[in-house]
Protein backbone atom coordinates (compact mmCIF):
# COMPACT_ATOMS: atom_id res chain seq x y z
CA UNK A 1 0.00 0.00 0.00
CA UNK A 2 1.46 3.43 -0.86
CA UNK A 3 -0.08 5.11 1.62
CA UNK A 4 1.41 4.47 5.72
CA UNK A 5 -1.64 3.07 7.82
CA UNK A 6 -1.57 3.50 11.89
CA UNK A 7 -0.46 0.12 13.24
CA UNK A 8 -1.75 0.93 16.39
CA UNK A 9 -4.87 -1.32 17.97
CA UNK A 10 -6.28 2.73 18.99
CA UNK A 11 -6.77 2.90 15.65
CA UNK A 12 -10.29 4.23 14.34
CA UNK A 13 -10.88 2.78 10.92
CA UNK A 14 -14.01 4.60 8.73
CA UNK A 15 -15.18 3.17 5.49
CA UNK A 16 -16.57 5.70 3.74
CA UNK A 17 -16.07 9.50 3.08
CA UNK A 18 -19.97 10.94 2.89
CA UNK A 19 -21.47 13.50 5.45
CA UNK A 20 -21.68 10.62 8.09
CA UNK A 21 -17.72 9.95 7.80
CA UNK A 22 -16.67 12.84 7.53
CA UNK A 23 -18.81 14.11 10.22
CA UNK A 24 -17.71 11.97 12.67
CA UNK A 25 -14.33 12.56 12.19
CA UNK A 26 -14.33 16.04 12.88
CA UNK A 27 -16.70 15.46 16.22
CA UNK A 28 -13.38 12.98 17.14
CA UNK A 29 -11.11 15.27 16.69
CA UNK A 30 -13.01 18.06 18.59
CA UNK A 31 -12.33 15.32 21.61
CA UNK A 32 -9.07 13.64 20.71
CA UNK A 33 -6.39 14.89 18.41
CA UNK A 34 -4.07 12.19 18.89
CA UNK A 35 -6.24 9.16 18.14
CA UNK A 36 -4.80 7.78 14.47
CA UNK A 37 -7.64 7.80 12.16
CA UNK A 38 -7.56 6.34 8.53
CA UNK A 39 -10.69 6.66 6.13
CA UNK A 40 -10.67 4.10 3.42
CA UNK A 41 -13.13 5.07 0.60
CA UNK A 42 -13.95 4.18 -3.22
CA UNK A 43 -14.44 7.60 -3.81
CA UNK A 44 -11.37 10.20 -4.49
CA UNK A 45 -12.00 11.41 -0.48
CA UNK A 46 -12.65 14.97 -1.51
CA UNK A 47 -15.68 17.07 0.75
CA UNK A 48 -18.77 17.58 -0.79
CA UNK A 49 -22.59 18.57 -0.01
CA UNK A 50 -24.47 15.46 -1.07
CA UNK A 51 -27.82 17.13 -0.36
CA UNK A 52 -27.04 19.96 -2.60
CA UNK A 53 -27.03 17.70 -5.82
CA UNK A 54 -30.42 18.04 -6.07
CA UNK A 55 -29.82 21.96 -6.01
CA UNK A 56 -27.10 22.62 -7.77
CA UNK A 57 -28.42 23.35 -11.72
CA UNK A 58 -30.52 26.68 -10.37
CA UNK A 59 -27.15 28.07 -8.15
CA UNK A 60 -25.45 27.61 -11.27
CA UNK A 61 -22.65 25.07 -9.87
CA UNK A 62 -21.01 22.60 -12.08
CA UNK A 63 -19.86 19.15 -10.12
CA UNK A 64 -16.38 20.23 -9.69
CA UNK A 65 -17.55 23.47 -7.76
CA UNK A 66 -19.58 21.41 -5.00
CA UNK A 67 -16.28 20.07 -3.90
CA UNK A 68 -15.41 22.35 -0.69
CA UNK A 69 -12.25 20.31 0.16
CA UNK A 70 -9.95 18.01 -1.57
CA UNK A 71 -8.82 14.81 -0.01
CA UNK A 72 -5.15 16.27 0.84
CA UNK A 73 -7.03 18.88 2.70
CA UNK A 74 -9.01 16.97 4.42
CA UNK A 75 -6.30 14.64 5.30
CA UNK A 76 -4.25 17.96 6.58
CA UNK A 77 -6.92 19.59 8.21
CA UNK A 78 -8.38 16.52 10.58
CA UNK A 79 -4.98 14.70 10.99
CA UNK A 80 -5.41 11.60 9.59
CA UNK A 81 -4.47 9.67 6.44
CA UNK A 82 -6.92 8.99 3.35
CA UNK A 83 -6.58 6.13 1.21
CA UNK A 84 -8.83 7.14 -1.63
CA UNK A 85 -10.58 5.01 -4.59
CA UNK A 86 -9.52 1.77 -2.33
CA UNK A 87 -12.75 -0.92 -2.07
CA UNK A 88 -12.65 -2.73 0.64
CA UNK A 89 -13.34 -6.52 0.03
CA UNK A 90 -13.98 -8.36 3.33
CA UNK A 91 -13.33 -7.30 7.32
CA UNK A 92 -11.33 -10.05 9.19
CA UNK A 93 -13.00 -9.23 12.89
CA UNK A 94 -10.77 -11.54 14.74
CA UNK A 95 -7.07 -10.25 12.95
CA UNK A 96 -9.27 -6.87 13.17
CA UNK A 97 -7.80 -6.26 9.45
CA UNK A 98 -9.87 -5.29 6.14
CA UNK A 99 -8.86 -6.47 2.90
CA UNK A 100 -8.76 -3.26 0.16
CA UNK A 101 -7.34 -3.56 -3.77
CA UNK A 102 -4.59 -1.68 -2.38
CA UNK A 103 -3.64 -4.58 0.79
CA UNK A 104 -4.51 -5.05 4.37
CA UNK A 105 -5.53 -2.41 7.24
CA UNK A 106 -5.75 -2.95 10.53
CA UNK A 107 -7.64 -1.09 12.86
CA UNK A 108 -8.67 -0.92 16.18
CA UNK A 109 -11.96 0.35 15.88
CA UNK A 110 -14.22 -0.36 12.62
CA UNK A 111 -16.87 1.88 11.39
CA UNK A 112 -19.00 1.53 8.50
CA UNK A 113 -20.46 4.46 7.01
CA UNK A 114 -21.02 3.16 3.52
CA UNK A 115 -24.20 5.14 2.44
CA UNK A 116 -26.84 4.06 0.28
CA UNK A 117 -27.64 3.13 -3.24
CA UNK A 118 -30.42 4.11 -5.55
CA UNK A 119 -32.76 1.67 -6.14
CA UNK A 120 -33.49 0.72 -9.87
CA UNK A 121 -36.06 -0.33 -10.89
CA UNK A 122 -36.17 -3.76 -13.44
CA UNK A 123 -37.72 -1.30 -16.51
CA UNK A 124 -37.99 -3.08 -19.38
CA UNK A 125 -37.42 -1.77 -23.18
CA UNK A 126 -34.75 -1.00 -25.59
CA UNK A 127 -33.63 2.05 -23.31
CA UNK A 128 -33.63 0.52 -20.22
CA UNK A 129 -29.80 0.74 -19.71
CA UNK A 130 -29.93 4.68 -20.40
CA UNK A 131 -31.96 4.88 -17.15
CA UNK A 132 -29.69 7.49 -15.07
CA UNK A 133 -29.32 7.50 -11.26
CA UNK A 134 -27.68 10.07 -9.31
CA UNK A 135 -26.16 9.09 -6.33
CA UNK A 136 -22.77 10.84 -5.54
CA UNK A 137 -20.43 13.86 -7.44
CA UNK A 138 -19.64 11.41 -10.49
CA UNK A 139 -22.78 10.30 -11.10
CA UNK A 140 -24.05 13.93 -11.16
CA UNK A 141 -21.55 14.97 -13.27
CA UNK A 142 -22.68 11.90 -15.72
CA UNK A 143 -26.20 13.61 -15.36
CA UNK A 144 -25.10 17.20 -15.99
CA UNK A 145 -22.73 16.48 -19.51
CA UNK A 146 -26.16 13.87 -19.80
CA UNK A 147 -28.37 16.86 -20.36
CA UNK A 148 -26.23 19.57 -21.58
CA UNK A 149 -27.75 20.86 -25.32
CA UNK A 150 -30.94 18.82 -23.84
CA UNK A 151 -34.83 20.10 -23.25
CA UNK A 152 -36.89 16.98 -21.65
CA UNK A 153 -36.12 15.44 -18.39
CA UNK A 154 -38.50 12.84 -17.06
CA UNK A 155 -38.17 11.74 -13.50
CA UNK A 156 -39.59 8.56 -12.05
CA UNK A 157 -40.21 9.19 -8.76
CA UNK A 158 -42.00 11.81 -6.68
CA UNK A 159 -40.56 11.47 -3.54
CA UNK A 160 -37.95 14.23 -1.70
CA UNK A 161 -35.18 13.71 -4.35
CA UNK A 162 -37.55 13.61 -7.30
CA UNK A 163 -39.32 16.83 -6.30
CA UNK A 164 -36.25 18.38 -5.55
CA UNK A 165 -34.63 17.28 -8.97
CA UNK A 166 -37.92 18.72 -10.56
CA UNK A 167 -38.17 22.05 -9.15
CA UNK A 168 -33.97 22.35 -10.04
CA UNK A 169 -34.62 21.52 -13.57
CA UNK A 170 -37.59 23.40 -13.99
CA UNK A 171 -35.62 26.35 -12.20
CA UNK A 172 -32.80 25.54 -14.67
CA UNK A 173 -35.06 26.26 -18.43
CA UNK A 174 -35.98 22.01 -18.78
CA UNK A 175 -39.34 20.66 -19.55
CA UNK A 176 -39.70 17.97 -16.89
CA UNK A 177 -41.94 15.15 -16.65
CA UNK A 178 -42.75 13.69 -12.73
CA UNK A 179 -43.54 9.83 -12.83
CA UNK A 180 -44.93 7.69 -9.38
CA UNK A 181 -46.95 4.88 -8.60
CA UNK A 182 -48.45 6.94 -5.54
CA UNK A 183 -51.22 9.04 -6.21
CA UNK A 184 -49.29 12.03 -4.21
CA UNK A 185 -46.15 13.60 -4.04
CA UNK A 186 -43.94 12.92 -1.44
CA UNK A 187 -46.64 10.15 -0.34
CA UNK A 188 -44.19 9.37 2.87
CA UNK A 189 -44.39 12.47 4.43
CA UNK A 190 -47.01 14.71 3.45
CA UNK A 191 -51.44 14.48 4.20
CA UNK A 192 -52.99 14.69 0.72
CA UNK A 193 -53.67 18.60 1.10
CA UNK A 194 -50.50 19.92 1.68
CA UNK A 195 -49.26 17.68 -1.28
CA UNK A 196 -51.53 19.49 -3.67
CA UNK A 197 -50.35 22.39 -2.47
CA UNK A 198 -46.97 21.37 -3.65
CA UNK A 199 -47.98 19.94 -6.44
CA UNK A 200 -49.69 23.08 -7.54
CA UNK A 201 -46.50 25.07 -6.97
CA UNK A 202 -44.75 22.74 -8.90
CA UNK A 203 -46.79 22.44 -11.51
CA UNK A 204 -46.86 26.32 -11.55
CA UNK A 205 -43.19 26.36 -12.24
CA UNK A 206 -43.47 23.95 -15.42
CA UNK A 207 -43.58 20.56 -13.81
CA UNK A 208 -46.06 17.94 -15.50
CA UNK A 209 -47.12 15.22 -13.01
CA UNK A 210 -48.31 11.57 -14.03
CA UNK A 211 -49.11 9.84 -10.62
CA UNK A 212 -50.93 6.89 -9.95
CA UNK A 213 -49.40 5.00 -12.76
CA UNK A 214 -45.61 3.75 -13.08
CA UNK A 215 -43.42 2.81 -16.69
CA UNK A 216 -44.04 -0.32 -18.99
CA UNK A 217 -41.74 0.37 -20.98
CA UNK A 218 -38.89 2.96 -22.20
CA UNK A 219 -37.31 2.63 -25.73
CA UNK A 220 -35.24 4.91 -28.18
CA UNK A 221 -36.51 6.31 -30.63
CA UNK A 222 -33.99 8.53 -32.82
CA UNK A 223 -32.74 11.63 -30.45
CA UNK A 224 -35.34 10.69 -27.81
CA UNK A 225 -36.60 8.35 -25.36
CA UNK A 226 -40.32 6.94 -25.30
CA UNK A 227 -41.59 6.30 -22.14
CA UNK A 228 -44.66 4.15 -22.48
CA UNK A 229 -46.96 4.56 -18.62
CA UNK A 230 -48.98 1.50 -17.60
CA UNK A 231 -51.68 4.38 -18.02
CA UNK A 232 -51.50 4.17 -21.73
CA UNK A 233 -50.23 7.36 -22.17
CA UNK A 234 -46.61 8.08 -23.41
CA UNK A 235 -43.79 11.03 -22.69
CA UNK A 236 -41.13 12.09 -25.00
CA UNK A 237 -37.30 13.14 -23.28
CA UNK A 238 -34.24 13.34 -23.74
CA UNK A 239 -33.01 11.97 -20.61
CA UNK A 240 -34.47 10.00 -18.00
CA UNK A 241 -33.78 10.00 -14.13
CA UNK A 242 -34.79 7.60 -11.37
CA UNK A 243 -35.26 9.22 -8.02
CA UNK A 244 -37.63 6.21 -6.18
CA UNK A 245 -35.40 5.89 -2.96
CA UNK A 246 -31.82 4.16 -1.34
CA UNK A 247 -30.84 1.42 -0.36
CA UNK A 248 -28.58 1.10 2.35
CA UNK A 249 -25.40 -0.93 1.44
CA UNK A 250 -25.12 -4.27 3.62
CA UNK A 251 -23.55 -6.49 1.57
CA UNK A 252 -20.07 -6.42 3.32
CA UNK A 253 -21.63 -6.27 6.69
CA UNK A 254 -23.61 -9.28 5.60
CA UNK A 255 -20.41 -11.17 4.52
CA UNK A 256 -18.65 -10.43 7.60
CA UNK A 257 -21.59 -12.00 9.77
CA UNK A 258 -22.84 -8.73 10.96
CA UNK A 259 -26.68 -8.26 11.28
CA UNK A 260 -28.75 -6.71 8.70
CA UNK A 261 -32.40 -5.78 8.26
CA UNK A 262 -33.10 -2.96 6.16
CA UNK A 263 -30.20 -1.04 7.22
CA UNK A 264 -26.73 -2.32 9.29
CA UNK A 265 -28.37 -3.00 12.52
CA UNK A 266 -26.75 -1.98 15.13
CA UNK A 267 -27.54 -1.03 19.09
CA UNK A 268 -27.79 2.49 20.79
CA UNK A 269 -24.22 3.08 21.22
CA UNK A 270 -24.21 2.07 17.06
CA UNK A 271 -22.04 -1.35 17.51
CA UNK A 272 -23.06 -3.85 15.65
CA UNK A 273 -23.01 -7.71 16.91
CA UNK A 274 -19.68 -7.65 16.23
CA UNK A 275 -17.24 -6.12 18.96
CA UNK A 276 -15.32 -3.26 17.48
CA UNK A 277 -17.26 -3.04 14.55
CA UNK A 278 -19.58 0.14 14.64
CA UNK A 279 -22.07 1.61 11.81
CA UNK A 280 -23.50 5.27 10.73
CA UNK A 281 -25.57 7.19 8.37
CA UNK A 282 -28.18 5.91 5.49
CA UNK A 283 -26.38 2.47 6.07
CA UNK A 284 -27.20 2.03 9.43
CA UNK A 285 -30.64 0.80 11.34
CA UNK A 286 -30.91 1.98 14.71
CA UNK A 287 -33.88 0.19 16.60
CA UNK A 288 -35.57 -0.65 13.13
CA UNK A 289 -35.16 3.21 12.14
CA UNK A 290 -32.96 3.65 8.90
CA UNK A 291 -32.92 7.91 8.99
CA UNK A 292 -30.99 9.03 5.70
CA UNK A 293 -31.42 12.61 6.29
CA UNK A 294 -28.86 14.99 7.55
CA UNK A 295 -29.92 15.45 11.58
CA UNK A 296 -30.10 12.33 12.41
CA UNK A 297 -26.41 11.77 10.99
CA UNK A 298 -25.02 14.85 12.88
CA UNK A 299 -27.11 13.49 16.01
CA UNK A 300 -25.20 10.03 15.39
CA UNK A 301 -21.82 11.17 14.88
CA UNK A 302 -21.21 13.36 17.98
CA UNK A 303 -23.14 10.05 19.92
CA UNK A 304 -20.57 7.80 18.53
CA UNK A 305 -17.48 9.96 18.19
CA UNK A 306 -17.86 9.83 22.16
CA UNK A 307 -17.70 5.83 22.68
CA UNK A 308 -15.43 5.66 19.98
CA UNK A 309 -12.76 7.46 22.47
CA UNK A 310 -13.95 5.67 25.47
CA UNK A 311 -17.10 7.49 26.65
CA UNK A 312 -19.71 4.89 25.87
CA UNK A 313 -22.83 7.16 24.86
CA UNK A 314 -26.26 6.16 24.24
CA UNK A 315 -27.75 7.81 20.72
CA UNK A 316 -31.30 9.80 21.36
CA UNK A 317 -33.07 11.04 18.43
CA UNK A 318 -34.90 14.52 19.01
CA UNK A 319 -37.76 15.48 17.47
CA UNK A 320 -35.56 16.52 13.48
CA UNK A 321 -37.88 18.39 10.71
CA UNK A 322 -36.91 17.43 7.52
CA UNK A 323 -36.38 20.52 4.97
CA UNK A 324 -37.88 19.67 1.64
CA UNK A 325 -35.57 21.67 -0.82
CA UNK A 326 -38.06 23.18 -2.68
CA UNK A 327 -38.23 26.84 -3.53
CA UNK A 328 -41.29 26.70 -5.50
CA UNK A 329 -42.70 26.20 -2.07
CA UNK A 330 -40.74 26.11 1.05
CA UNK A 331 -41.25 23.07 2.92
CA UNK A 332 -40.98 21.53 5.91
CA UNK A 333 -41.96 18.00 7.50
CA UNK A 334 -41.86 16.18 10.49
CA UNK A 335 -43.43 12.92 9.71
CA UNK A 336 -45.03 10.92 12.62
CA UNK A 337 -43.90 7.73 13.85
CA UNK A 338 -44.80 4.81 11.62
CA UNK A 339 -48.39 3.27 13.09
CA UNK A 340 -48.60 6.96 15.32
CA UNK A 341 -52.61 6.77 16.14
CA UNK A 342 -53.99 9.74 15.01
CA UNK A 343 -55.07 12.21 12.17
CA UNK A 344 -54.07 15.02 10.22
CA UNK A 345 -56.03 18.22 9.84
CA UNK A 346 -54.41 21.42 7.36
CA UNK A 347 -54.61 24.91 8.03
CA UNK A 348 -54.60 27.66 5.22
CA UNK A 349 -52.17 30.65 6.57
CA UNK A 350 -51.51 33.75 4.48
CA UNK A 351 -49.07 32.91 2.01
CA UNK A 352 -48.93 29.06 3.39
CA UNK A 353 -50.53 25.44 4.70
CA UNK A 354 -50.20 24.36 8.33
CA UNK A 355 -50.78 20.92 8.91
CA UNK A 356 -50.74 19.05 12.37
CA UNK A 357 -50.81 14.86 12.76
CA UNK A 358 -52.39 15.34 16.61
CA UNK A 359 -53.23 11.70 18.74
CA UNK A 360 -56.84 11.28 19.96
CA UNK A 361 -56.14 13.48 22.86
CA UNK A 362 -54.65 16.50 21.05
CA UNK A 363 -50.57 15.48 21.67
CA UNK A 364 -49.16 16.78 18.17
CA UNK A 365 -46.81 13.85 16.58
CA UNK A 366 -46.08 15.72 13.17
CA UNK A 367 -46.38 18.24 11.12
CA UNK A 368 -45.95 20.05 7.49
CA UNK A 369 -45.25 23.44 7.08
CA UNK A 370 -45.79 25.47 3.79
CA UNK A 371 -44.49 28.81 2.78
CA UNK A 372 -44.78 31.22 5.47
CA UNK A 373 -46.17 28.47 7.63
CA UNK A 374 -42.26 27.04 8.09
CA UNK A 375 -41.59 30.33 10.25
CA UNK A 376 -43.35 28.04 12.92
CA UNK A 377 -40.52 25.60 12.92
CA UNK A 378 -39.07 26.02 16.11
CA UNK A 379 -42.27 26.65 18.33
CA UNK A 380 -44.01 23.33 17.13
CA UNK A 381 -40.56 20.71 17.13
CA UNK A 382 -40.65 21.58 20.80
CA UNK A 383 -43.80 20.35 20.77
CA UNK A 384 -42.97 16.84 19.57
CA UNK A 385 -42.12 13.57 21.29
CA UNK A 386 -38.20 12.83 20.66
CA UNK A 387 -38.01 9.81 17.83
CA UNK A 388 -35.66 7.95 20.10
CA UNK A 389 -35.35 8.22 23.58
Amino acid sequence: MDQTTPQSQSAIVIIGSGLAGYTLIREIRKLDKAVPITLVTREPGYFYSKPMLSTALASKKEAAQLISTPADGMAAQLEMTVIGECDVSSINPSARTIQTNKGEVPYGKLVLALGADQIRLPLQGSAANEVITVNDLEDYARFRTAITGKKKIAILGAGLIGCEFANDLVLGGYEVDVIDLASQALGRLLPEVAAQELQGKLSAAGVRWHLSTTVQTIDRQGNSLQVTLANGNSISCDVFLSAVGLKPRVELAKATGINTGVGIQVNRVLETNIENIFSLGDCAEVDGLVLPYVMPIMQAARALALTLIGQTTSLTYPAMPVMVKTPALATVVSPPAKGAQGKWSTTPVEGGLEARFESPDGKLLGFALMGTATAQRSTLTKELPPILT
